[in-house]
């Protein structure tokens, strides 16, 4: 392993940190309840520098304090007539409490410790003899405990050395981290190894919760119940309603889910069978109908409820969290006037940590000084919104999404940006793969419907949420209707990334927990044509998730497809397409119905917005050449990339 760039730090021994200079107890400032509200002005602590208002490594991360507690819930979620009880692994600065000084926690709550590893080396958490954390997954420990941070790693519900059963972003699930919270803060009791108790007295109660994919979803569930002391999250490619990570508009992406996810990262035992059993009975895969079982699992609309500023991050080609879910949790925080700042990063389902190490965990350290230490360095005032516009090149933006209102594009026969008339057919063919669809664009193809831009006449930012509106007729009382947003134009575009041999090292290290990770490489594909945006509705699911209507054969009605949130710049040039289909059996469960629907082209529209400039028809169609050398692959779910 080859260091190619170190961050360094400086350990001070506890026998010569000046901690005398410390009179009374010291503690970092109070952040106060409520979206609104900003750090005060702290007393300061050794690890503080009033001159830059940052925290520092002074503390001995290899002699930190690791302890491993076992809190208290009134959850007997196993049914074996005890409580559950939620294990907790600390690495903590020992100097701190020997000098009366609380510190804050930075906490990452998980179902991967045990089963499946965290990051993109899949490292686990390790314990020594006497069952004690030793090692504690991701660079947080490593980088934040020398600077008066305590890392929290807790195994949620029914995995890891927790007792219970998981019921996969529910209920018992948020509140077993909310008990810890709890814990933290005085207002619930824990215990250790040998049952005796075991109280925080070492923190100020000030969490913030982070984590990627599950864990960020965590930390999204958690900050929607409101609890008093978690001042900060940051979610990482995270779930905001599961809803719609299991489907889209009534259309499933895979069957029996939820229960298969809880058997994947819970425990093996006959009580947990039940429970995701009853997982399995409640999740309507059959209807597609949002429930209370699905309401329960959606965040966002306890948005209301959040006391917790957030700083999310999402890869803008991420299938498999895929950008409603940061789009909508973004826009409900804001309508709360959430304190709030978004990274959005080309890559797929990958943290920041792999693509912009440095940049991120400078911008980590600020955050959490700032929500957590309350140190006032400024990074509230920095631009909200970053975005990589190509590869590697980040843009600085006031807000998001640069446009509320989309334009609206009217079809014509294989044209977009002229108003038709008439009607247009499509028969379901289920054998249809999105190669199939965005190839020969031009060119009739029985199952697909392709309408295309002129060429176009300045580069144009497509910011925020497109939808496909449809005034359809069908001869079935429901299809799925599929709708793809495609740009044709050779370029280089984003194509995945690559661990490389290289590492580097953010913060101290022992032996049996190094703070050093393999650096990745950014790939890049020169091709021909890339897919802006993905969207699925089951028609009958149209005007209510929960109640859905059935079509009316021979009837017309309208079908609003909802397309996945975007921010990118087409070059000048480029020609867009807009591809309707019906069943989609690559990226979605097989749905189809085998039904034929007419699309009426003059109630038919695409909504898209855009920044600035015009999508025109074009005087006439030319072929357009689309060389398939990588073919699609969708993300599978059942093998979660964490």
């Amino acid at each position: 392993m080859t260091t190619v760039r170190a961050r360094v730090t400086i350990l001070v021994s506890s026998a010569v940190l000046s901690l005398a200079t410390v009179t009374g107890p010291a503690v970092a400032a109070p952040i106060p309840d409520g979206p609104a509200a900003a750090p005060s002005a702290p007393s300061v602590p050794q690890h503080v520098d009033a001159r830059t208002k940052s925290t520092q490594p002074v503390y001995d991360y290899a002699n930190a304090t690791r302890e491993s507690v076992y809190v208290d819930t009134t959850m007997d979620t196993d049914s074996d007539g005890k409580d559950d009880v939620i294990a907790v692994d600390i690495v903590r600065p020992t100097e701190p409490a020997l000098a009366g000084v609380k510190i804050p926690v930075i906490m990452d709550a998980s179902p991967y410790y045990s089963c499946c590893g965290r990051g993109n080396e899949n490292e686990k958490k390790t314990y020594d003899g006497d069952g004690v954390i030793q090692k504690m997954p991701l660079f947080y420990d490593n980088y934040f405990v020398p600077r008066g941070y305590a890392m929290v790693g807790v195994d949620i519900l029914g995995t890891g050395r927790s007792t219970g059963c998981g019921d996969v972003g529910g209920r018992d699930e948020i509140q077993s981290v909310v008990d810890v919270i709890d814990w933290l803060n005085g207002r619930n009791t824990a215990h250790d190894a040998d049952g005796q108790a075991v109280k925080a007295t070492w923190t100020t109660g000030a969490v913030g919760m982070i984590g990627k994919s599950y864990d960020g979803t965590l930390a999204n569930g958690v900050a929607a119940t409101g609890v008093k002391g978690l001042k900060t999250i940051v979610p990482i490619s995270a779930i905001s309603s599961w809803y719609d990570y299991t489907r889209s508009g009534g259309v499933p992406y895979s069957d029996d889910y939820m229960p298969w996810l809880g058997g994947y990262v819970g425990h093996d035992s006959p009580a947990c069978d039940d429970v995701r059993g009853d997982l399995g009975d409640n999740d309507d895969d059959d209807t597609g109908n949002y429930t209370a079982f699905w309401s329960e699992r959606d965040y966002t609309k306890d948005a209301s409820k959040v006391k917790a500023s957030v700083f999310m991050t999402h890869g803008l080609s991420d299938y498999n969290v895929q950008t409603n879910h940061f789009s909508q949790w973004w826009s409900a925080l804001s309508r709360n006037n959430v304190p709030r700042k978004l990274w959005l990063g080309l890559e797929d389902h990958v943290d920041p940590f792999e693509f912009r190490r440095d940049q991120w965990v400078d911008e980590l350290h600020k955050w959490f000084d700032y929500w957590l230490q309350g140190l006032q360095n400024g990074v509230m005032k920095e631009p909200a919104v970053s975005i990589e516009t190509t590869p590697d090149v980040w843009r600085n933006y006031k807000t998001w999404p640069a446009v509320n209102r989309p334009t609206s594009v009217p079809l014509s026969v294989g044209k977009l940006g002229a108003a038709g008339k008439g009607s247009l057919m499509i028969t379901d063919d289920p054998d249809l793969t999105e190669d199939d669809i965005v190839a020969d664009p031009t060119e009739v193809i029985a199952g697909r419907q392709m309408f295309l831009s002129a060429p176009l006449a300045a580069p144009m930012r497509i910011s925020g949420t497109p939808s496909v509106t449809l005034r359809v007729k069908s001869d079935s009382a429901t299809t799925p209707i599929t709708a793809r947003l495609i740009e044709y134009g050779d370029g280089e575009r984003y194509s995945g990334i690559r661990t490389t041999d290289d590492s580097t090292c953010e913060g101290s290290s022992t032996d049996y927990d190094d703070s050093c990770y393999f650096t990745v490489d950014k790939l890049t594909t020169q091709s021909d044509h890339g897919i802006v945006s993905r969207g699925w509705i089951d028609a009958a699911h149209s005007k209510s998730l929960s109640n859905p209507t059935p079509l009316t054969p021979g009837k017309w009605t309208t079908v609003n497809v909802p397309l996945r949130a975007q921010d990118q710049i087409i070059p000048k040039g480029r020609v867009l397409g807009l591809a309707v289909t019906l069943s989609d059996t690559e990226w979605t469960s097989p749905n189809d119905t085998g039904a034929t629907i007419d699309i009426d082209l003059t109630g038919s529209k695409l909504n898209v917005p855009v920044t600035s400039g015009k999508i025109t028809a074009p005087t006439q169609l030319h072929p357009i050449d689309v060389d398939i050398t990588t073919p699609t692959q969708r993300p599978n779910l059942h093998d979660p990339k964490n």
